[in-house]
């Protein structure tokens, strides 16, 4: 077997492979061709002259410390049912992992089919994508904002405004994406059913909704993204305006404000969520990629690191973290007085796993005093979130 990269003429194969994995017609939507998509990179696996496996790594950025970090969104792994159990899979993996390196992905998230296959090769579940079903009455019982909230149907011209305020607001929740590669068109905005937003007096978007109305009497929503209280409930407040049309909201939980803060949830209510895994590909450029808010109100002191990661030798050993007047570095030497194996690297650095959680699951060693410094810097532990999948 051989792993190269994709070259144009594999559409074809990459195509019967994904659709014995994950469903579709028979003749493909040109747009699904990889040939046909933007922002993106792959490899596939040959066996016999025959295409046996394919994986295509997207070009993202993702929230951390209210920075956006070069990230490789691991998507589309497929194997030839034949071929299965053969080592396929992991052989794509391992050939992905330089090449995210090689293009300045320092971290790499993914929504994992097969958990296992992941944690053998460094990524460790760490944040969430959740939607809940909702009756639309459930909305009406929210306050009611004190001015009704005026709602315009989005144009091309109003993309560029309701992109700002999505950064605005994504910049706040850590593993959220920033949507401004490659990977994404504003114009894509626009096809689905529902794109509308409020403006403010000067013309910026306070907030938006975006949505679709498939067939039957369900709403599904995207984004509600709104960057004050009264602008967050009039957008929900207009969701309960499908009372009586429709039998269910489904809700995309975006944001933790509105979701956790605002919503009159019922006791019981149905959530379901598809968590997302992340790995540290290279942990001094990442480290020097994210966002450190923390820094800046903490003493200068180091934690000395070992890092166990047999796929990624690069930043395998051991490291020094320096914090010191509010930045954070990541140098070369150091006792090692924290080892932390490489599953633990990408929830330490999101901060949805605390370094005692780390140290129960067996994924870190080291004193309580010199890893709760690691917790100090990232918050840790608190949710992370991601609005799109891929």
């Amino acid at each position: 077997m051989i792993v190269r990269p994709y070259r144009d003429g594999d559409d074809e194969n990459i195509y019967r492979l994904a659709r014995l994995a994950f469903g579709g017609p028979r003749e493909p939507n040109p747009e699904t061709l990889w040939s046909n998509q933007r922002g993106w990179h792959g490899v596939v696996a040959e066996d016999a002259n025959k295409l046996v496996g394919a994986l295509k790594v997207r070009d993202y950025r993702q929230f951390f410390g209210g920075r956006a970090v070069p990230m490789g969104g691991v998507a589309s792994v497929a194997v030839d049912p034949h071929a299965r159990g053969h080592g396929v899979a992991t052989a794509l993996i391992d050939a992905a992992l330089p090449a995210m390196r090689e293009r300045g992905q320092v971290i790499s998230a993914l929504y994992p089919s097969v958990p296992p296959l992941y944690r053998a090769r460094g990524w460790e579940q760490t944040g969430d994508y959740q939607r809940a079903k909702l009756r639309p009455e459930l909305f009406a019982l929210l306050p009611k904002p004190a001015t009704r909230l005026v709602l315009q149907r989005a144009t091309k011209d109003d993309l560029p405004a309701i992109h700002a305020t999505y950064l605005q607001f994504a910049s706040t929740v850590d593993g959220m994406l920033d949507r401004s590669t490659d990977s994404f068109t504003l114009t894509g905005l626009l096809e689905v059913d529902v794109v509308e937003f409020a403006a403010g007096p000067d013309g910026s978007v306070r907030g938006y909704l975006t949505a679709d109305r498939p067939e039957g009497e369900r709403l599904v929503t995207y984004d509600l993204v709104a960057l004050d209280a009264e602008t967050a409930l009039g957008l929900l407040a207009n969701l309960g305006r499908w009372t009586g049309i429709m039998t269910e909201i489904s809700l995309r939980i975006v944001d933790p404000a509105w979701w956790q803060l605002l919503m009159p949830l019922p006791v019981l209510h149905d959530v379901v969520n598809h968590p997302w895994m992340l790995r540290v590909v290279d942990l001094p450029a990442a480290i020097a990629a994210r966002g450190w808010p923390a820094a800046a109100y903490l003493s200068s002191f180091t934690v000395d690191l070992e890092v166990v990661d047999g796929h990624a030798p690069w930043h395998a050993g051991r490291h020094r973290l320096v914090v010191d007047g509010g930045k954070v570095t990541c140098e070369p030497g150091g006792s090692g007085a924290v080892r932390m194996s490489a599953r633990a690297l990408g929830p330490w650095f999101a901060g949805s796993a605390d370094t005692a959680m780390l140290r129960r699951a067996g994924l870190l060693e080291a004193l309580p005093v010199d890893a709760h410094l690691l917790d100090l810097l990232t918050g840790a532990p608190h949710p992370a979130r991601m609005a799109d999948s891929f």
